[in-house]
């Protein structure tokens, strides 16, 4: 497999992250997704070849689980907005300084910046706006 040996931590978010995810868990990465406590993840369809865990990302004792599991990956997948992550002390700045080789890919609709980068979007925002 293209990937084997890869470790990805993907958040749990819409479409886009986790499609990415499958992907890259088809191509052979470890992916480990983790969700938000309570989420239904037992019929999740892009869930295909990844090991799930949940977690409180609001919780100290949370943050701490990641960024361990940061400390040892190659990718991050972050599906929220710009700033959604910077919140929770899981930004960037933090996690590149904790293991400077890890890739800390965003997907955002509208970027990382500019007057719609903190909107939620979704394909019919961006139809609409384009």
């Amino acid at each position: 497999m293209a990937l084997k040996g890869v470790k990805v931590v993907e958040l749990g978010g819409l479409a886009p992250g986790p499609y990415c995810g499958m992907i890259l868990a088809d191509f052979g990465a470890t992916v480990t997704r983790i969700s938000k406590i309570g989420d239904r993840i037992d019929s999740d369809s892009l869930a295909n070849g990844k090991k799930m865990i949940a977690i409180n990302l609001k919780s100290p004792k949370g943050v701490e689980v990641v960024r361990k599991l940061c400390k040892k990956s190659d990718v991050l997948i972050d599906p929220f907005r710009a700033g959604v992550m910077e919140k929770l002390s899981l930004g960037p700045n933090v996690l590149l300084e904790d293991n400077k080789k890890l890739i800390y890919a965003r997907l955002t609709g509208f970027g990382q910046s500019g007057c719609y980068s903190t909107m939620a979007g979704h394909d019919i925002n961006y139809v609409s706006v384009s």
